[in-house]
Order: C-alpha cells, then structure tokens, then sequence
C-alpha cells in the first residue's frame, strides 16, 4: 500500500457535496464534538463520584426526574434522555431503587406501564451532588468558552435536537 490517505467518493445530502472523504469538514466536526463529549463526560463523572459517590449517569437519571413535571417518566424514556440501551437503563433504574433514590409505580392511566419517580432521598442526593456538578459544568463547559460562544453552542445544540424531534434529520 502506498502512503498516501485513504479518500472516499463523494458523499451526497440535500445541502452539500462532500469531495474530501475522510478529510470533509463535518467529519471533523463530529469527530471535534465526540472527543469533547468524552472528556467532558469522563472529568464530571470522575468529581462526582469522588465528591458524592454518584456516578455522572446516576446524577443525568435523577436530575431528569426532577426536571420534568411529576418527576417521573418510563424506563425507555429514561433510556432516551441518558443515552442507554433498555437493558442498561433497566440495570441503572434497579441499582438507584435499591439505594432508595427512585421507586417504580404503576402509571395511573395505563397500569401495564411503569413509571420511575424520584424519591425523597433522590432529590436530597441531588441536592448534594448538584453543586459539585455546576462546577464542573462551569470548568470544564463553560470556562474554555467565552459567553457568545456558550450561547451559540446552546443554540447549535438545541437545533439539531429540535431537527430530530420534527423528522428533519431522519431522512
């Protein structure tokens, strides 16, 4: 094999062209993303279970309950909002039920359904853990960016979230 890059043939959408392969600027902005994504992940993981001893998806798990109304929501909904498959939302729902800081209830329109809602002891660990985190946020987010550039990453982010929940980014 030579030493020269590998390149793919264009690709395609609705908008763009791509001629660069591997060189295209959208993959490395996905790539750019996913790399902070993981950093960011794995630094406020590491304080909050240092500081709490709440692992970082235990915490996204009890501070969703918390921010939607009636703190509660289904086990796949759960597994949406955190990124999980059903198994591994249905083992970190198990584990936080056994620390006392959620409990499952039958939906009371549907009883097939079972929803997960946050205790008291929940929302006191969150309480605990919530500091900790904002500072993180405010580190390791929020620090390496001047305010414009947060508020135009808020605004990118919920763009492309609004563009899957209308069906835009589906096609």
């Amino acid at each position: 094999m030579s030493g020269s890059p590998v390149s793919s043939p264009p690709i395609r959408s609705g908008r763009v062209a791509h001629s660069q392969g591997v060189d295209a600027p959208l993959i490395e902005v996905f790539g750019l993303l996913l790399e902070a994504h993981a950093h960011l992940v794995d630094r406020l993981d590491q304080e909050l279970v240092e500081a709490q001893r709440m692992p970082l998806q235990s915490f996204e798990v009890l501070i969703r309950l918390a921010r939607t109304p009636g703190a509660s929501l289904t086990a796949g909904e759960l597994a949406r909002a955190v990124a999980l498959s059903s198994g591994g939302a249905t083992r970190l729902i198990d584990r936080l039920e056994a620390a006392g800081l959620v409990a499952r209830e039958a939906d009371a329109r549907d009883r097939r359904v079972v929803r997960v809602g946050l205790t008291a002891a929940g929302h006191d660990a969150l309480l605990a853990a919530l500091p900790v985190h904002l500072e993180g946020l405010e580190r390791h987010l929020a620090g390496p960016l001047d305010p414009d550039d947060l508020t135009a990453l808020e605004k990118a982010l919920r763009s492309i979230r609004e563009g899957f929940d209308a069906g835009f980014a589906d096609g």
